[in-house]
């Protein structure tokens, strides 16, 4: 993993050196003045993410400042990538046509383009509506609608006036029970505690129940804070726990895969009635077969964002059997959701956020 983080480092620094020098290529005719300003707008927009990281616990950073500099910190990063790739393209079409100026500002002008349509995209999460039979009986209904999201990642990177507008979202849809598979916090616990956005999640509302997993930024954020935080919230977190409602569905919530000493598939098939309708929650959709040996009718996992933007979208379909969507196999359905929100850069770029609706309709008795 260190070698990764290495990796993608030296490129981020390589990709800011090749788009800074063609910058000052650009502005050479201009004054120091502007030169000098140019150096230090671009020096600050390439730290600013790391710097952020730094501070994700700090008391003393606003909200709604915090929030701020995270987007330009983080979108800086897709910034980089978008003019390095574009910029490239462009200076290949002038090696071969000396004629052709304005490369920068072209990729200048489309990157931008690019990034504001992305940014428009993840504010506006789709509603994916999913029907789903389960050739198993549950008591006094043969139907239930079950709303799932993942990845909120609150805190500087989804503000709570965004945290708003999805609650009633997911509010106007009436579930029966809300499930969240994982990375309902981002990097830290303290933006969202400063900003009460427990009184945001409050308002959601589903006769049956609201469950959650953790993931992995739970344990980024500090499990133990997570878990305090969660429980000021009316959301039920299962940590290697089953819960089976009065109707007989049973629904599973697994512990973030980070933790290794989680239960494996084989102690869950001795723990569950596979008689009965079973949900399995688990973040990362690492090992689809453990909820084929549950016996579990449906899994719900998230973490993949579905790349987020191309063409990271080509490296979560390499790295995942299934980085989005539905897929049915050994006789379990699996969803994984793209995530109502995202972590890092406030981009969707040939992906969508989205409200997952089930539509779940059972065996009769």
């Amino acid at each position: 993993m260190p070698v990764i983080f290495i990796l993608l480092f030296v490129s981020y620094l390589l990709g800011n050196i090749y788009v800074f020098v063609r910058g000052l290529q650009v502005l050479e005719h201009l004054s120091s003045v502007f030169k000098a300003i140019f150096c230090i707008a671009y020096l600050v927009g390439s730290l600013l993410f790391i710097v952020m990281m730094f501070f994700r616990d700090s008391k003393q950073i606003p909200a709604s400042l915090g929030h701020f500099l995270f987007q330009i910190g983080s979108g800086w990063l897709v910034f980089v990538l978008y003019m390095v790739i574009i910029l490239a393209c462009t200076d290949l079409v002038r090696i071969f046509n000396h004629s052709f100026q304005g490369g920068f500002l072209f990729s200048l002008a489309l990157t931008f383009s690019i990034l504001t349509y992305g940014y428009i995209i993840y504010q506006h999460p789709f509603k994916q509506v999913i029907n789903i039979f389960i050739n198993k009986p549950v008591f006094q209904a043969d139907k239930l609608k079950i709303v799932a999201v993942s990845d909120w990642h609150l805190g500087f990177g989804t503000s709570k006036q965004k945290l708003k507008k999805d609650v009633d979202r997911i509010n106007a849809e009436k579930p029966d029970i809300i499930l969240i598979a994982g990375d309902l916090i981002d990097h830290s616990v303290m933006p969202v505690v400063t900003q009460e956005m427990d009184k945001e999640l409050n308002r959601l509302h589903a006769p049956m129940g609201i469950y959650m997993v953790p993931g992995n930024h739970e344990y980024i954020s500090g499990i133990d804070k997570s878990i305090d935080f969660i429980s000021k919230t009316k959301i039920q977190l299962l940590r290697d726990l089953v819960v089976t409602l009065p109707c007989g569905l049973q629904i599973i919530g697994r512990d973030d895969a980070g933790n290794r000493n989680r239960l494996s598939a084989n102690e869950w098939a001795n723990l569950i009635d596979s008689s009965k309708p079973t949900i399995l929650i688990d973040h990362q959709p690492n090992q689809l077969n453990d909820a084929q040996l549950i016996k579990a009718d449906l899994q719900i996992s998230g973490h993949t964002h579905n790349g987020q933007f191309i063409p990271l979208t080509f490296l979560t379909n390499t790295l995942f059997e299934l980085s989005y969507g539905y897929k049915e196999a050994g006789g379990t359905q699996y969803y994984v959701t793209s995530g109502i929100a995202l972590w890092g850069p406030p981009f969707r770029i040939g992906t969508n956020s989205e409200i997952v609706v089930f539509n779940f309709l059972f065996a009769t008795q």
